[in-house]
C-alpha cells in the first residue's frame, strides 16, 4: 500500500509505503460512533447550575399567617412557586458526563478513521514543511499549491473545517503561520484523534515517515484486527 508524497510547491516527490495496521482497517461505523460520542462526553463540562430552595437567600420568615387572610398558605418565599425562589429538579454542575473509554478501542477507531480518510482520497502527504519564521502569506501559498497538486481545489476555498495539519513534532513557526487560518488546525501526530480527524475534511501530514511511525506505535495494539 503506497501513497504519493508532494512538495510544498504541490509537485509529486515520490511515494511512501503505508503501514497496514494504520491504513488497512475495515470500516466500523458503530465503533467510530461510540468512540466519538464518548470523547465528546468526556470533554463536556457541567456549566448549567440552578439553586434549590435550600440554596437561595431569604425566606426564613413565614410570608403571612396560616389562616384568615383569604390567600393560599405558604411557609417560605424560597418555595419554587415563588419568583426568586428555588428551582425544582434543575440542572447542577455536579453532574458527571464522562464515559469510560478503552484505550484499545480508541486506538482502533483512530486507525479506522485514518483508513477511511485514505480510501476517500482525503489525505495529503508532504515531504517536508519548514518555516524560518512565522509567515501566514507563505502558508497560504503552500495550501494553494497543495490544492492544485493533489487535485483538491476545495482545500484552498473551503471556508470551514478544511484540513487538519499533522506534524511529527511541534514547530512553533508552523503553528503561528497557520494560526490566522480559521479553517485549518495544526496538531502533532501524538495528539490526533478520531474527533478532530472527522471534524476536518482533509488531513495534511508533514514528514510522513516520522509521523506515521508515531501513529503506528499508537495503534500497534490493534494490528492483529486489521485486514
Amino acid at each position: 500500500m503506497k501513497a504519493k508524497i508532494y512538495t510544498v510547491e504541490g509537485k509529486e516527490q515520490g511515494t511512501i509505503a503505508l503501514p497496514e495496521s494504520v491504513f488497512g482497517v475495515t470500516w466500523n461505523a458503530d465503533l467510530v460512533h461510540g468512540v466519538v460520542t464518548a470523547m465528546q462526553a468526556n470533554a463536556r463540562t457541567s456549566n448549567a447550575h440552578t439553586k434549590g430552595r435550600g440554596d437561595v437567600s431569604g425566606g426564613g420568615k413565614k410570608p403571612w399567617k396560616q389562616k384568615g387572610t383569604g390567600r393560599a398558605r405558604h411557609g417560605s418565599s424560597r418555595s419554587p412557586m415563588w419568583v426568586g425562589g428555588g428551582v425544582s429538579h434543575g440542572p447542577t454542575n455536579e453532574k458527571d458526563y464522562s464515559v469510560k473509554l478503552n484505550k484499545k478501542v480508541k486506538a482502533k477507531a483512530l486507525a479506522t478513521v485514518l483508513t477511511k480518510k485514505f480510501t476517500d482520497a482525503e489525505m495529503i502527504f508532504v515531504d517536508t514543511l519548514a518555516f524560518t519564521e512565522p509567515k501566514t502569506a507563505t502558508a497560504k501559498i503552500i495550501i494553494k499549491a497543495l490544492a492544485v497538486g493533489a487535485e483538491h481545489p476545495d482545500l484552498a476555498t473551503k471556508r470551514k473545517n478544511a484540513a487538519v495539519l499533522v506534524l511529527a513534532k511541534r514547530d512553533e513557526a508552523i503553528e503561528k503561520s497557520f494560526r490566522n487560518f480559521g479553517n485549518i488546525e495544526v496538531m502533532q501526530a501524538k495528539d490526533i484523534n478520531p474527533v478532530d480527524l472527522l471534524t476536518y475534511k482533509y488531513v495534511i501530514m508533514a514528514e510522513p515517515a516520522v509521523a506515521l511511525e508515531i501513529i503506528e506505535k499508537r495503534v500497534a495494539s490493534v494490528a492483529s484486527t486489521t485486514k
